[in-house]
């Protein structure tokens, strides 16, 4: 059975992006694949987040992969930093590692930009650390999206690189992998891209969000005018809208609101009540799941426990191999 390694930051709460678009995959892929979902807080301290924000947000992850449908008797879901021997493996993978191509990398170039006056080795070692997430476990298919391409293509250069040196094929290559060929894209509500907790937090619906949150930030999203003429293209912002209607609303709901588009005769405030009332119905399920996993803390114990134990097997079964490549022999 073929290895899926998989990760979300533990940056804040899921989003309808990351569970329309990447969760829904995770569930089906778990019941076919050897499947392992990690946490990634160690990447998150390139942000330098406070221990207890740290803290909290990696249990809020880890209660809404639950919540979503993530079963950890099927998959491995644990949070990286209860496996050590990614830290090992990041390492050695940075002995080998040149300045000159991490500097290349367009995340880091793109972070730079962004954040002059946090430019960490963190940021720049983040392909690094992202190649041991995934050769730790072999994996050979890893759900990535259009911006984690080349960190992707930065770990098959950095496992050809160790086979390289070490004269021996033990990393096997990982490619990027999606379970369904129509993934589906969450635009965010301020109409200007996807969806995502980057863009801030009133661009994105939360799966934990209560309903007058999410009616409030609705009724925040962007708008225009209105159509001038019957039968005209959507804008963005309009568009993104619709869009949203496709992923939570009923199809005679959205006919209903073209029409009332192409007429001419929309009213944005109507539609935008309409699409949270259909957000909160869509998120209902997961919403009280989130609760009910949220206040049981024994069980939130037993899974992280759990999954450590499953990842750790793996992974160290990995570092003994490769410690005997390299050379480390015990006296």
């Amino acid at each position: 059975m073929e290895t899926v390694v998989s990760g979300i930051r533990s940056t804040g709460n899921l989003h309808l992006g990351n569970y329309y678009g990447a969760i829904q995959n995770f569930v089906k892929m778990q019941y076919e694949y050897n499947c392992y979902f990690f946490i990634a807080d160690l990447h998150s301290l390139t942000t330098h987040p406070t221990p207890d924000n740290l803290h909290i947000n990696v249990k809020n992850v880890l209660v809404e992969y639950l919540a979503a449908g993530i079963d950890p008797e099927r998959a491995t879901i644990y949070v990286q930093s209860d496996v050590p021997e990614i830290a090992e493996l990041y390492l050695y993978l940075n002995m080998n590692a040149y300045l000159g191509e991490l500097e290349r990398s367009t995340s880091f170039k793109d972070k730079v930009r962004a954040h002059p006056d946090n430019v960490n080795a963190g940021l720049l070692t983040y392909p690094v650390l992202m190649a041991a997430d995934i050769l730790i476990h072999k994996a050979t298919k890893v759900p990535v999206g259009k911006d984690q391409e080349q960190h992707l293509e930065m770990a098959r250069t950095f496992g050809n690189r160790f086979n390289r040196l070490y004269n021996k094929e033990y990393f096997p290559e990982p490619y990027a992998f999606n379970f369904s060929q129509n993934l589906v894209k969450i635009p965010g509500l301020d109409g200007k891209g996807k969806m995502g907790k980057s863009e801030g937090e009133g661009n994105a619906i939360f799966l934990s969000d209560p309903p007058e949150v999410i009616r409030k930030k609705v009724m925040r999203a962007v708008t225009d005018s209105g159509p001038t003429a019957e039968n005209q293209a959507k804008p963005d912002e309009i568009q993104n809208l619709f869009d949203l209607m496709k992923v939570v609303s009923a199809p005679d709901t959205i006919a209903h609101f073209d029409n009332l588009y192409n007429t001419m005769q929309i009213r944005y405030g109507d539609l935008k009540k309409q699409l949270a009332e259909d957000m909160i119905i869509a998120t209902a399920p997961i919403r009280e799941k989130i609760n009910d996993i949220a206040n049981d803390a024994p069980y939130l114990r037993q899974v992280a426990r759990y999954g450590a134990i499953k990842a750790r097997e793996s992974a160290q079964k990995t570092i003994k191999e490769v410690r005997e490549i390299i050379g480390f022999k015990s006296f």
